[in-house]
């Protein structure tokens, strides 16, 4: 039996150094088990075959009953718990029927003329990846959950700590030192329980970021540092993904949406280059209104849910400038720059 174990071992490695899938390193195990089976029948006992794999035949068939008793243990009980989790009466994923439940949670926007059943439809079958979750994202996850995108991934590297609790909405003081987007899952799920949520526990990078932007229709920024900006709206450029990108300082916040694909001008259109040292404090350094993300970031939303739907016109080609200081509000037209290294014809 020492043999067997360490075939099966052997066999075990060779499937995760091929990165061959669980069950089909299980199914190779399993092949191994029948071949010693069909080895016992064959040979009588005493035999020095009977001996090199220890056992007789039927050790290795009480042996084989215990192991199938044990999985099939397991499978019952993943099962049980899966159905625990799932929504009654939940359709498959990729049919984008609703739940009896939905229609009614979603009945205001069915209503509406320019979402109705199909515009709702659309968003359940949106994917939406949020960038950040913080001040900005708070609001714009909890509003999309609440609207019923179907598929929501937001990717944030940070903790919660307790100055985010001033203005970080979806986040609450029982989660502090939890990861920000496992507690914004846990916030989102809470709100909607039918939106599928992908939690990415790690900081955006070159490397990842063309990968992720692929795997979803929509990005919201809502990050508070340019290079995280740039690199966002580089790579949404390139792979033709809208973006809805937001920012706040102390008591005002701009927002606009950049689709080059489309003809509206990129972020780098109207942000050349990032702002000397200094000169664009973050909300660390300078202070932030707590509301003043609510009003954004839940605008970052209304955008998004426009451009899934083609409801209206959107911001793309135009910036909103909002002063809650004083109560104004500006929308300011934007151009696309020949010259811009991202999405510009190459000309000066």
């Amino acid at each position: 039996m020492v043999y067997f174990l360490a075939l099966a071992a052997g066999l075990w490695v060779l499937g995760w150094q091929l990165k061959a899938p669980p069950q089909a390193r299980w199914i190779m195990i399993g092949l191994l088990y029948l071949c010693i089976l069909a080895a016992l029948a064959v040979v009588p006992d005493g035999h020095p075959l009977q001996r090199a794999i220890g056992g007789r035949l039927a050790e290795w068939l009480v042996l084989g009953l215990l192991a199938a008793a044990v999985f099939g243990y397991r499978s019952v009980l993943s099962a049980l718990k899966r159905r625990a989790r799932r929504p009654a009466d939940e359709p498959p994923a990729d049919t984008g029927r609703f739940r009896p439940e939905e229609l009614n949670r979603y009945a205001r926007h069915i209503i509406l003329r320019e979402i109705g059943g199909p515009g709702q439809k659309q968003l359940k079958q949106a994917r939406v990846l949020v960038v950040g979750a913080g001040g900005l994202g708070s609001p714009a996850l909890l509003y999309l959950a609440a609207a019923g995108v179907g598929t929501i991934g937001v990717i944030d590297d940070d903790a919660v700590e307790g100055t985010n609790l001033q203005r970080q909405v979806i986040h609450a003081d029982e989660r502090l030192g939890m990861p920000k987007v496992f507690s914004a899952e846990t916030a989102m799920k809470a709100v909607n329980p039918y939106v599928t949520v992908r939690p990415y526990n790690r900081r955006l990078t070159e490397e990842i970021a063309g990968d992720l932007f692929g795997d979803y229709d929509l990005v919201l920024d809502g990050t508070d540092n340019f290079d995280t900006r740039y690199l966002v709206n580089r790579v949404g450029a390139a792979k033709g993904v809208p973006l809805v990108a937001a920012a706040l300082t102390q008591w005002e916040g701009q927002i606009s949406l950049y689709d080059p694909a489309r003809g509206s001008p990129c972020y780098e259109c109207v942000f050349p280059k990032a702002p000397a040292p200094g000169l664009a404090p973050s909300c660390a350094e300078a202070g932030v209104l707590g509301p003043l993300p609510g009003v954004v970031g839940s605008m970052m939303a209304v955008e998004a849910v426009k451009a899934i739907v083609g409801a209206g016109e959107t911001l793309a080609g135009r910036m909103l400038i909002y002063d809650a200081l004083f109560g104004e509000t500006r929308v300011i037209a934007l151009k696309r720059r020949k010259d811009c290294p991202v999405c510009g014809a190459g000309e000066t």
